[in-house]
């Protein structure tokens, strides 16, 4: 198909929201938020506001028709609310995910560099799965890739710390050194790859039971971290790396989440949740928690759309483990 839609000015964007329903009661204002953030952005969070209904195929399948025709109830000020929501969201997990993924790294740092102050280049650290050649034209392992990818980011830094171990090492960095040039992707990566003892142990420093758990939460963190810092929607999106839920017995602060029909399977919510855990195994003066539960109980109030959109039963917002401000941690 050929994109024919023509581009609109502003004027013409509010007419055509107007012509779809949506109630705008100050078009100064609309004007000034569409000058700001764009009118696709907008329609992201508009989105919720449009007519759907159920449609039969000819085979029997049941599907959901979204038209592009706003509720009656529909008003422009509302989409500014879930904007200004979601602003406050992506700011609060940028902030967790900033504590905890420092948190990680020197913990990784800790562990690896007790065994040798190179060992993230020991093959026998890793699992044989990460050192092993992998099927296919591009035989070079993960750890092949992951050591390449730290080559290149050494290559490219500015940092006055890599400048002296290059003129007086040889660039050769231990892992306590390594860890501040890493990506949280990386450190994910790094982290999946390791023996199971190893990571284990950095999983038992943050409270996680197993390697499987820490692994999946920490591929949700640097998902949804990835959301935030490109300032995408966030508050109803549909999770692409979901954090694998624990059993009530492994982790007895999260055991809500696998109580009764969640609202939204894959929301943003159970990674809130995670960091929440998480976080209580960061040494802070925050309240992290408090905060993110009061954001969260304050969701604008809006005909049809609820706290809900953000995979959260409203009931979950009293849980021990919002009210907790962390707990000291090990360093």
């Amino acid at each position: 198909m050929t994109y024919a839609k023509p581009w609109l000015s502003i004027d013409d964007q509010i007419a055509t929201l107007r012509g779809r329903g949506l109630s705008i009661t100050d078009p100064d204002r609309a004007a000034a938020v569409l000058a700001e953030v764009g009118y696709y952005r907008l329609t992201g969070y508009l989105y919720p506001f449009r007519v759907s209904r159920s449609v039969t195929d000819e085979h029997g399948r049941t599907a959901t028709l979204v038209e592009e025709r706003f509720r009656p109830t529909a008003a422009f000020d509302d989409a500014c609310a879930l904007i200004a929501f979601d602003r406050a969201l992506r700011l609060l997990v940028l902030e967790a995910v900033e504590r905890v993924e420092v948190a990680v790294r020197t913990r990784l740092a800790h562990v690896l560099g007790r065994v040798a102050p190179f060992a993230h280049e020991d093959r026998s650290v890793f699992s044989t799965a990460f050192t092993a050649p992998r099927p296919g034209t591009d035989l070079r392992s993960e750890h092949q890739r992951w050591l390449e990818r730290l080559d290149e980011r050494c290559a490219r830094s500015d940092e006055s710390f890599v400048a002296h171990f290059r003129e007086r090492y040889d660039g050769h960095m231990p892992i306590w050194v390594v860890v501040e040039l890493l990506e949280l992707g990386q450190v994910c990566r790094l982290y999946s790859g390791l023996r199971n003892d190893l990571a284990t142990e950095v999983a038992a420093a943050f409270s996680v039971p197993t390697k499987q758990l820490m692994r999946s939460w920490l591929a949700s963190v640097n998902y949804v971290r990835n959301v935030a810092a490109h300032h995408a929607r966030l508050f109803n999106r549909k999770l692409v790396a979901a954090p694998k839920r624990p059993s009530a017995t492994q982790v007895p602060t999260l055991a809500h989440l696998g109580s009764g029909a969640a609202p939204k399977r894959f929301g943003v919510y159970e990674v809130l949740a995670v960091l929440a855990h998480l976080l209580e195994s960061v040494p802070s003066d925050g309240d992290w928690q408090r905060r993110t539960a009061a954001l969260l109980a304050d969701f604008p109030q809006i005909d049809g759309i609820d706290v809900r959109s953000t995979g959260a039963d409203p009931a979950w917002l009293s849980e021990p483990l919002w009210a907790s401000p962390g707990r000291s941690g090990t360093s």
